[in-house]
């Protein structure tokens, strides 16, 4: 059977919708106190390449479960009034990650162009993860 909208369509549509940064811009926010990066690859991913320095670990598959306070999965961390910078490896699956909060009614939340990819291209700084 085939689908109805492919996935880039569904990156197409997001990124209309979202706000994107560039690694330059979230290179100038990793230090400030009112931003926490948010690393939604999994854990084998962050394990094989490590993660921005700083960086909070929220898997992609409990993202949504994470962030709505009426969740039994709720972290605090979600309710805080910070811009939270999404990333992945490539982009992709942090730009639905992304338009899926903005869906869920968070405004302070926007995501890296191109990635962890892009960011150690940038010689972002990153640390490791056991």
């Amino acid at each position: 059977m085939p689908i109805s909208t492919g996935y880039q369509a569904l990156l197409a549509q997001a990124n209309a919708r979202i706000k994107t940064i560039s690694v330059e811009q979230a290179k100038g926010m990793v230090h400030q106190a009112d931003v926490q990066f948010v690393d939604i690859r999994d854990v084998r991913e962050l394990q094989r390449t490590g993660k921005i320095a700083g960086a909070f670990h929220a898997p992609r598959g409990m993202l949504e479960f994470w962030v709505d306070p009426a969740s039994p999965y709720h972290k605090p961390l979600f309710a805080q009034p910070l811009t939270f910078v999404l990333y992945c490896q490539s982009g992709w699956r942090s730009a639905l990650a992304t338009d899926t909060l903005k869906m869920m009614g968070m405004d302070n939340v926007c995501h890296i162009e191109g990635g962890f990819s892009a960011w150690q291209q940038a010689g972002g700084t990153t640390e490791k993860v056991d």
